[in-house]
């Protein structure tokens, strides 16, 4: 089949946040490919820069005026050698000039394009017949900060960590489940609670941290024993948002406390063995790896795991590996723009026995290119919500390559 690029369209359209995104569309003699950029509310300063100037409409330009010239004629099945081309048609190192949400959606265009032409899914021609592990999910299910509005927690986001299970829609549906019942004990905890949530469908009450906790807390171990999946409770902290550099400290402003760098060590400390969590995500700002390397020699088992830290960088992430800064990995192909660049930085995580976790962000769209990523890319672990149009793309996708996998298909192996 032939995979000669015919054809590159950009648009406008929008993301889960309303805000306006990036789609582009290429055709190749035989395939078709289409990818929307997603954005994020909590940002690493050293992502690259989403849009040149911040605007979209430039963006679309630069798919016409400088992209498209480029890559029409040439075969989409060449994925590192176009991924290289997006890098020498920018000549910054952030995709300052094209945009990195404009390389993202090239590059994950260009291979559905290639993938189609074959008649395969996206991550059977990524990773080849034998790719048959299914992530774990990892799903939003109580917010704060960035996420939320009003007196909801300061901590951004309480999550469920589904392991142990059959399969990954026994493992998506306990996460359902523990979303509702949360939802539940929240009309009991807070008498105001009127059901509101925040950016990714998780619930966004007026409770302080810990107690937020406790409520997920009951909530996994009754799901896990009802339902027979062990849930565990994990955080996206998103310290980054927190620390004050000014006054060296971090500062919850719902809970009235402030916490220097020691004191916040010795708070995740309590709040992992107290509340049994599996997963902590961003507990300290985005330079400080000494105290991420110190967290992690001290947790035992927990993923402690680097976002606005690695940003997907793989400078960054070399950084950490050689002093130890956490154990696990966000794997975000948009905060580095390209799908080879992706791929560089999974591997290399991987290599250093570090957990990769594919994940969204939290203005998505409807895309599904993530759950092919995941299992592509072997990350066991997939960062996607739980409930709304946007995260449940990608959970039934999941379902779906499952069904397609049939006998072959298996949870991936995660020690915790």
């Amino acid at each position: 089949m032939s995979t000669v690029i015919e054809d590159i369209i950009a648009r406008r359209t929008f993301n889960s946040r309303g805000e306006e995104t990036l789609e582009v569309d290429i055709t190749t003699v035989a395939g078709f490919g289409r990818a929307s950029a997603p954005a994020g509310a909590s940002k690493g300063k050293a992502e690259v820069i989403s849009y040149p100037k911040g605007e979209v409409d430039r963006a679309i330009e630069k798919v016409a005026d400088l992209i498209a010239p480029e890559l029409i004629g040439r075969n989409a099945d060449e994925q590192e050698e176009i991924d290289t081309l997006l890098h020498e048609i920018d000549g910054t190192t952030d995709f300052r000039n094209i945009g990195g949400n404009t390389a993202y959606a090239v590059s994950l265009a260009t291979a559905e394009a290639a993938a189609t032409s074959y008649g395969m899914p996206l991550f059977e021609y990524l990773a080849g017949y034998l790719a048959n592990e299914l992530p774990h999910p990892l799903g939003n299910v109580l917010g704060g900060g960035k996420h939320a509005y009003g007196k909801a927690p300061d901590i951004q986001e309480f999550l469920v960590l589904s392991l142990k299970s059959d399969s990954f829609y026994e493992a998506a549906r306990a996460n359902t489940l523990v979303h509702k019942k949360v939802g539940s004990l929240l009309k009991k905890a807070d008498k105001g609670f009127t059901g509101g949530r925040g950016d990714e469908g998780a619930w966004a009450p007026n409770v302080k941290s810990e107690r937020a906790l406790e409520i997920m807390l009951d909530a996994c171990d009754a799901v896990s024993e009802g339902f027979g999946v062990e849930c565990r409770v994990g955080l996206d902290m998103a310290a980054s948002s927190l620390w004050r550099p000014k006054e060296k400290c971090y500062v919850y402003t719902r809970d009235g406390v402030k916490r220097s760098p020691d004191e916040q060590i010795d708070f995740v400390l309590h709040l992992v063995k107290e509340y049994k969590l599996a997963y902590i995500e961003d507990p300290f700002h985005e330079e400080n790896f000494e105290d991420f390397a110190e967290l992690t020699k001290k947790t035992g088992k927990c993923l402690v795991c680097g976002d606005d830290l690695f940003v997907t960088n793989m400078k960054r992430l070399d950084k950490g590996i050689k002093i130890g800064a956490a154990n696990a990995v966000i794997i975000k192909t948009n905060q580095v723009g390209t799908l080879t660049d992706t791929w560089k930085t999974t591997k290399m995580a991987q290599k250093a026995h570090y957990t990769t976790v594919m994940s969204h962000r939290s203005g998505e769209t409807t895309d599904t290119h993530i759950a092919h990523l995941a299992i592509a890319f072997h990350c066991p672990i997939i960062k996607t919500g739980i409930i709304g149009g946007t995260r449940i793309s990608k959970i039934n996708e999941l379902i779906r390559i499952e069904e397609m996998l049939g006998e072959r298909a298996k949870m991936a192996p995660l020690q915790l």
